[in-house]
């Protein structure tokens, strides 16, 4: 398996909810290790190189000025396969289709209000993280756990 690093954002949605403390709980149950963790609002500069793709589209500014509504949690999570583990846990984009058991599936209904962002490959992770994190502030570290986790 290939140990991955990748980006997740608990969404104002999630924060204000009071729902921080579950998410990020589903992720570590899931045995992947949280690298790196800032509570923050968002900048301008920040979202618009995070979804630069969209940068133009009609749905731009309602999306940076939804995440810019309330304090985002950005984090970096890195685990065997982290991007596909984190996106099952996840659920689907679209609440109303996520499966039960997932985060959205069990916490959210909405698309526009699905809690959490998480990397859709290892380019959008390796972009994002660069984006939100400088290397110093990612902790290399062991686990006493991971000899139960990993083979």
């Amino acid at each position: 398996m290939a140990v991955e690093r990748t980006f997740v954002m608990i969404k104002p949605d999630g924060v204000q909810r009071g729902l921080v403390g579950e998410i990020i709980t589903r992720l570590e149950r899931r045995g992947i290790k949280l690298v790196a963790l800032k509570f923050m609002n968002a900048t301008d500069a920040i979202l618009e190189a995070h979804y630069a793709e969209h940068v133009g589209k009609g749905f731009f500014a309602g999306l940076v000025e939804y995440i810019k509504s309330g304090p985002v949690v950005a984090m970096v999570w890195e685990g065997d396969n982290a991007i596909e583990t984190i996106r099952t846990t996840m659920g689907k984009t679209k609440a109303n289709e996520a499966a039960p058991g997932t985060i959205r599936g069990d916490l959210a209904l909405h698309i526009s209000r699905n809690l959490v962002h998480g990397s859709d490959g290892g380019d959008a992770a390796s972009k994002e993280i660069a984006i939100w994190f400088t290397a110093a502030e990612q902790v290399e570290y062991t686990r006493a756990i991971d000899g139960w986790i990993h083979e």
